[in-house]
């Protein structure tokens, strides 16, 4: 992860929801569980904050939430869906903002031609097992897979 990125994004990230407090009502994100056919899942690793994460991000005005998936999906993974996803559940994130949701989809059609090349914004990828993850893997991204595949009760935080 870039330093000075992690430096900075306890500072920027506040301002930015000082904004959006004052553009948009309230926010919404979508988040990819996708799931290969060794039952190993997709993560990816900012460069702008720390740990691993689902694939993802906002709902743009004027955007379907499916079409903002496919979308995040195509930019940070290279992942293009081939069925469609089925909705987990819609989760508060409190931690992020006030108004802030992340709708998560579990994705298992799909196709990844090429692995996908690292960018300013995401720096590494993978697909992993769930007994092989990376040790920096988010609360949240352990949370998640916990409910989908040990069937721990489904939390309405992210």
């Amino acid at each position: 992860m870039t330093d000075w990125r992690c430096r900075i994004e306890p500072y920027v990230r506040p301002l930015l929801h000082l904004y959006w407090r004052f553009a948009r009502g309230a926010t919404l994100g979508a988040r990819g569980l996708v799931i290969d056919g060794q039952d190993r899942v997709f993560l990816i690793k900012h460069s702008y904050v720390a740990g691993w994460h689902l694939p993802g991000g906002g709902v743009e005005t004027g955007e379907t939430i499916l079409s903002a998936l496919a979308r995040e999906l195509e930019e940070e993974g290279n992942i293009v869906l081939t069925s469609p996803p089925e909705l987990h559940g819609v989760f508060f994130n409190k931690r992020v903002s006030r108004r802030d949701h992340v709708a998560l989809y579990i994705v298992r059609g799909f196709r990844q031609d090429a692995a996908p090349t690292p960018n300013h914004e995401i720096v590494e990828h993978g697909f992993f097992a769930l007994d092989a993850l990376p040790p920096d893997t988010s609360r949240a991204t352990r949370a998640r897979l916990a409910e989908v595949f040990s069937g721990a009760p489904v939390s309405e935080l992210w």
